[in-house]
């Protein structure tokens, strides 16, 4: 029975000294919400963003129903999108939202949620693989491309609008682009329907960007390759008509024009 007694004695006392531990390590224990809103912002300048989001989630907590509450908030979704984590900045970024419908960084939390979806890289390397883009790239643009509508019409003002207005452009053409990729692909490959198919895409679902141009070249060669000569012909007529100066049908379809991702 003693020996069960001290037993339990040992283990209360180890949990105790446990829980002082714990305390004792937190060393923003006895730090204002200032404080810690300046030792998170240093964390940020200097690249440590995995630092940085620990302390501005204290801040959140200490500094509860105050406008540095709010700037936690947003820091902590920005670190969040450097760690890697676009998935917590999501989530972060639409907490924020919905808890402050009339904040006045409302903007910037609609244009930082575009840039966590946005994949520069969408257009650019794609091809190289000869593959379609994954259903997760073509829905993370396409919701970048939301955030970024709802900002310049709402805010069309905004410090933020301008760059907003070109990313919008730039996902259009990019999206536009990887139809006319896959479109290509198809044809290389013989599969003529297939190619005609993606190229009719692109060309329904998208207006005035460069890579219309193609689709329609892609149209001409495969309603050719298929022996479908009034198609082909109606189809090179309109491209003849829309791109009047157009090299696709001088050099075989190798342009030298300058790529349609270069947008800035």
């Amino acid at each position: 029975m003693l020996r069960a007694k001290l037993s339990f004695a040992a283990a209360a006392m180890l949990l105790l000294l446990a829980g002082c531990s714990t305390t004792s390590d937190d060393k923003t224990a006895n730090w204002s919400p200032n404080k810690i809103y300046s030792e998170a912002k240093d964390e940020l300048s200097s690249g440590n963003y995995d630092k940085a989001v620990p302390l501005f989630e204290k801040l959140e907590g200490r500094a509860a129903g105050t406008p540095l509450a709010q700037q936690a908030q947003l820091e902590k979704a920005y670190a969040q999108w450097k760690t890697g984590d676009q998935a917590q900045a999501i989530a972060t970024l639409d907490r924020f939202m919905k808890l402050h419908p009339s904040s006045p960084a409302y903007d910037y939390a609609l244009y930082l949620k575009g840039l966590v979806n946005f994949n520069d890289n969408l257009g650019m390397f794609s091809w190289l693989s000869r593959q379609d883009l994954s259903e997760r790239d073509q829905k993370a643009a396409k919701e970048s491309f939301e955030s970024f509508k709802e900002l310049v019409t709402r805010f069309p003002e905004s410090r933020y609008a301008p760059d907003a207005r070109a990313r919008m452009t730039y996902i259009v053409n990019s999206l536009a682009q990887s139809e006319v990729h896959v479109a290509r692909y198809y044809y290389s490959r013989g599969a003529y329907v297939a190619a005609i198919n993606r190229a009719q895409t692109a060309l329904a679902d998208y207006q005035d960007v460069p890579a219309l141009e193609e689709a329609l070249f892609i149209l001409v060669k495969s309603y050719d390759a298929l022996g479908m000569t009034q198609l082909r012909d109606d189809s090179k007529r309109v491209l003849e008509k829309t791109y009047p100066q157009s090299e696709l049908l001088t050099n075989g379809g190798r342009t030298v024009s300058k790529p349609w991702w270069q947008l800035w």
